[in-house]
């Protein structure tokens, strides 16, 4: 394949990631992807030839991280691009989320991606280009009752990813922030999602709203092979979007936080002005 590049993929046995694995392989294009468990990995990704690189990786782990970046430059000799989409959703009051649970949340969410972000932009600073292309969610823009820890751990992606652009602008490095919607995935099930422990009856009505959210598993509006076509068609682009926004349903709803933003400050812009000397 004439334009074919390295792609680093973390999370990739299944979801999104697999689906992007997976068009990726089929295009010709070299791919070294990680997950917790490299035979659930090989046995769904099922490619043999030498462009697959799986890889066993702790990404909370940073030695485990720098040792698998390591590891893909010296099978590939670069990485063009890569794809932080490894994470999985919690739920459940701040008061019911243990310490353990909330912690172990962040390490994956936010410190795996960082941790990947770190060890890529030696190699891409020194290759003077590469584009590094983070997952968020919806729910890091425009979070819901109920997921309170996901949302904050979504939304310092959102936060990294933004000043992480303007950082490596120079170095030749592009950087897109994904925000998906819902996709029809396994996203909703028990080995992506977490629920809380512990259970306080004052917020059963939490309970409720999260058993709707797993029962929508399977009818979801969003293709995951039409979010992985738009992904691989981002590498391509020239200057691609810094934010870019996954199904109708996230389009709407970050338009609806953008209008609850826009009331909620000019209500009250006299009063953040009344501070000034």
């Amino acid at each position: 394949m004439q334009n074919s590049k390295v792609w680093l993929v973390t999370g990739a046995s299944k979801g999104l990631g697999l689906a992007l694995v997976q068009q990726l392989l089929a295009a010709g294009h070299r791919v070294a992807a990680t997950s917790r468990d490299t035979d659930t990995l090989r046995q769904a990704v099922d490619h043999k030839g030498a462009g697959f690189l799986p890889l066993a990786v702790a990404l909370g782990d940073d030695a485990s991280v720098a040792a698998a970046v390591q590891q893909v430059q010296q099978y590939f000799g670069r990485i063009d691009v890569v794809v932080n989409n490894a994470g999985y959703g919690i739920g459940g009051s701040i008061e019911e989320l243990s310490d353990k649970e909330t912690r172990d949340s962040f390490d994956i969410n936010v410190f795996g991606t960082v941790n990947v972000i770190r060890h890529v932009l030696p190699l891409m600073r020194e290759q003077g280009t590469g584009h590094i292309i983070n997952i968020s969610s919806i729910a890091g823009i425009a979070p819901t009752r109920g997921w309170a820890i996901y949302g904050a751990a979504k939304h310092a992606v959102v936060g990294l990813t933004e000043v992480l652009a303007d950082d490596v602008k120079d170095f030749g490095i592009k950087v897109t922030l994904i925000a998906p919607g819902a996709f029809r995935t396994n996203f909703n099930n028990p080995d992506s999602l977490v629920l809380s422990e512990r259970k306080i009856a004052a917020y059963d009505s939490i309970r409720t709203a999260q058993e709707r959210f797993a029962a929508a598993s399977g009818t979801q509006t969003g293709d995951p092979q039409q979010a992985a076509r738009v992904m691989i068609g981002l590498a391509d682009m020239p200057e691609p979007p810094l934010y870019l926004l996954l199904g109708s349903d996230a389009y709407a709803r970050a338009f609806q936080k953008l209008d609850l933003l826009a009331v909620a400050y000019r209500q009250y812009e006299a009063l953040a002005k009344s501070t000034d000397y």
